[in-house]
This record gives C-alpha cells, structure tokens and sequence, in this order.
C-alpha cells in the first residue's frame, strides 16, 4: 500500500494505492482538494470529489505495471518499483517509450495476505 502520495499537477485530501500481488489487482481510491475538484469540474460533470478504480497489474523484471491503456501503436501504463515511493507512468508510441513521475508517496506499507 502506498499512502499519502502527492501529484505533480493535482491536489488531493486523500490519494493512496493499494497493489495486492496475489490477485494481480491495483486499486486506486482518493479524494480531490477543493481546487483540483472544481477544475476538473468545469468541463465533466460526471466528476466525483471522491472516487476509486480498480486495475489489473503484472510484475516484470522487478516492476509492477497496470496493463496497457490505449491502441498498439500509443499506449500508458501506470510503473511501481517494488519498495520505492515513485509512481510513474509509462507512455509508448510506436515503440519510442517514455517514463514521466507522476507521484511520490510518503508511506509505505507491506501486508501478508492472511489465510
């Protein structure tokens, strides 16, 4: 789980990521501060002040990528290292790729899955 995440372009009262490796799922739940929430706002209504998303992960050579979103030829993906703070996102067109930080959490919290 990592908590308390900032964005290099939002605000937020609450932004955290949670990655359960056993069910390859990431599940992303926040909420906006009132400034990021009223620009987002302005142009979709179907914006929430809070909200949360589910993704499916993988792991490949000791990082931890949603799938891809988008076409084949231009797609993202959200980049973890494993017990690293740094979130990214990974953007590929027409196999030119590029790695952009987008957040950085201050907290970090590993789990065992209890049986």
């Amino acid at each position: 789980m990592l908590s308390k995440c900032d964005h290099k372009e939002d605000g937020f009262l609450k932004n955290e990521y949670i990655l359960n490796l056993n069910e390859l799922i990431m599940t992303r739940n926040y909420v906006y501060n009132e400034k990021t929430y009223q620009k987002y706002k302005i142009t979709d209504l179907s914006v929430k002040k809070k909200n949360s998303y589910v993704r499916n992960i993988y792991e490949e050579d000791g990082k931890i990528l949603t799938l891809k979103h988008g076409y084949p030829q231009f797609y993202t993906q959200i980049l973890f290292e494993k017990n690293k703070p740094e979130i990214f996102v990974k953007a590929v067109l027409n196999d030119v790729e590029s790695l952009s930080k987008i957040s950085s959490c201050e907290k970090i919290e590993k789990f065992d899955q209890e049986s």
